[in-house]
């Protein structure tokens, strides 16, 4: 199950910094993950310092 990034974000970048797919790139108003590219390893939820990133 993929992992989806929340209207909470920030845009810090830190997810997209740790993310091994590079499966995190820089939405509209905030990042987004590509599911079909996420491993769901959750490395990007660990780094996410406002907790905006859960899984789907």
């Amino acid at each position: 199950m993929a992992y989806i990034i929340s209207d909470e974000c920030l845009s810090c970048g830190a997810c997209a910094a740790q993310c091994p797919a590079e499966a995190i790139s820089m939405g509209d108003l905030h990042y987004e993950i590509d599911a079909d590219a996420c491993l769901d390893c959750g490395a990007c939820a660990a780094q996410c310092p406002v907790e905006a990133i859960s899984q789907a």
